[in-house]
């Protein structure tokens, strides 16, 4: 019966993680990574990534398990933190979003908004979580 119920709990865990690992990024955003690597804080890695969001499109509400540093390259966007107001943001601009806040990024242009970001996240967590 222990090894029963340890099959299933594994089973379980297994789902789980397969469930996560192939929840479909939303089609609006493209997020490549291009670079990870360790940082001096143990535990920690920084992970860089080209990020395109479409036309129209959202990120659709989400975390990091750290903080998110990131440069506008191209376009505009409403970067929408929770309980603080939208910011508009636009090729030049650099925004930061701390660790665990749960927020959105909306293409408001008329054509691709693209940023390179830097994050400083736990390693061996996903890099971006889906929030309803």
């Amino acid at each position: 019966m222990k090894a029963f119920l340890q099959g299933t709990a594994l089973a379980l865990i297994l789902a789980a993680a397969s469930a996560v690992a192939l929840y479909p990024q939303n089609p609006g955003i493209q997020r490549t990574v291009v670079h990870k690597s360790d940082v001096s804080v143990p535990g920690r890695e920084a992970v860089i990534a080209r990020v395109e969001i479409a036309p129209g499109a959202s990120a659709g509400r989400h975390t990091h398990p750290g903080d998110e540093i990131s440069y506008v390259v191209e376009g505009e966007a409403e970067i929408q933190i929770d309980g603080q107001p939208p910011r508009k943001v636009k090729a030049g601009d650099g925004f930061v979003i701390p660790a665990g806040s749960i927020h959105n990024a909306r293409n408001t242009g008329a054509g691709p908004f693209k940023l390179v970001g830097v994050y400083v996240v736990e390693k061996g967590k996903p890099l971006a979580t889906p929030v309803n």
